[in-house]
């Protein structure tokens, strides 16, 4: 039976899955892998299910190499060196379409959550604080019928724009890498013009080298006093102390964050600011999304075991 080293433990379901068609060894631990064990688990197993946070850099597929693959638990992959795992003769999957909805679902959370203040009101209720309501306590801003700005129109940035355009009126621009027509939604030649033009900014690109800070000082300094950035994405497509001189300042009214860019460590500069919502990476967190991420990854997983062509490539 094929050896499958799955790095983080999986539901029950996809374990119960997994052991089916595998020898599963599963590390007894939520961190990380290091370079070290990534190594180990090359030279030691047949397939390899990681995910976000292992440290498989180019370093790790340096000598001898077991594995035939990893299949990659999580849409992004930026923690894995794609070309260096292919010139080491594995193939690379990933989780698409899985994770769409529940990722655009966090999106629009976060966008009220910031631009009506609510984490903030959550905090006051929470602390005792809360003297009774008043014609002017915590003014937020309307997110009907203002104007969304994506950043990156993949499966994600589509869902969200849906969600915005049919359930809040929202009119919609889109910053893409590449031309594409999207129904009800107008693309924008620049992230600063972008940023410009929009009310809410949402950050929902891949993490390649070129998207690295692509939210970055000049791009936050275009947005308007009362507008709003939320990150879906990955955490280095914003540059994290520009958005706190940012928020600080008050050149940008507020922040829903779901990712950041050392993961899991938040600067206190960011934990400190009343205008900012700060979840711990929930994007995925439900249940059937991530038992559909599991069973789409163990599928990518015996392809590879078997010398198939998996379903999902990177």
């Amino acid at each position: 039976m094929d050896r499958l080293l799955i790095s983080r433990a999986l539901p029950d379901s996809v374990m119960d899955a997994a052991r089916d068609r595998f020898d599963v060894t599963c590390r007894d631990t939520t961190l990380p892998m290091d370079r070290a064990e990534c190594r180990a688990a090359l030279v030691g197993y047949d397939v390899v299910l990681p995910t976000l946070g292992d440290a498989f850099g180019a370093d790790a597929f340096d000598g001898p190499v077991r594995a035939k693959g990893l299949a990659n638990f999580g849409v992004g992959f930026d923690h894995i060196d794609v070309a260096a795992a292919r010139a080491a003769g594995l193939a690379v999957t990933n989780t698409p379409g899985a994770v769409t909805d529940a990722t655009a679902d966090i999106a629009m959370m976060l966008i009220l959550m910031t631009a009506r203040r609510a984490a903030e009101g959550e905090r006051l209720v929470r602390a005792g604080d809360w003297s009774g309501w008043h014609p002017v306590q915590m003014l937020g801003r309307s997110v009907s019928g203002s104007t969304l700005g994506v950043i990156g129109m993949g499966r994600i940035g589509q869902a969200v724009a849906k969600r915005a355009r049919d359930g809040f009126g929202m009119r919609v621009l889109f910053h893409n890498r590449s031309t594409k027509a999207v129904d009800g939604a107008e693309q924008v030649a620049t992230v600063a013009d972008l940023c410009a033009a929009s009310d809410v900014v949402v950050v929902a690109a891949a993490a390649t080298p070129g998207t690295h800070h692509i939210v970055d000082a000049r791009a936050l300094s275009a947005m308007r006093p009362h507008a709003h950035l939320v990150n879906i994405a990955r955490g280095n497509l914003v540059d994290e102390a520009a958005l706190i001189d940012a928020l600080r300042s008050g050149r940008i009214a507020g922040a829903g964050l779901d990712v950041y860019e050392r993961e899991p460590r938040v600067p206190d500069a960011l934990r400190a600011l009343p205008n900012v919502t700060l979840l711990p990476h929930l994007g995925t967190a439900t249940l059937a999304v991530r038992e559909d991420m599991g069973r789409m990854a163990l599928d990518n997983a015996a392809a590879i075991a078997e010398g198939r062509d998996p379903p999902n490539p990177v």
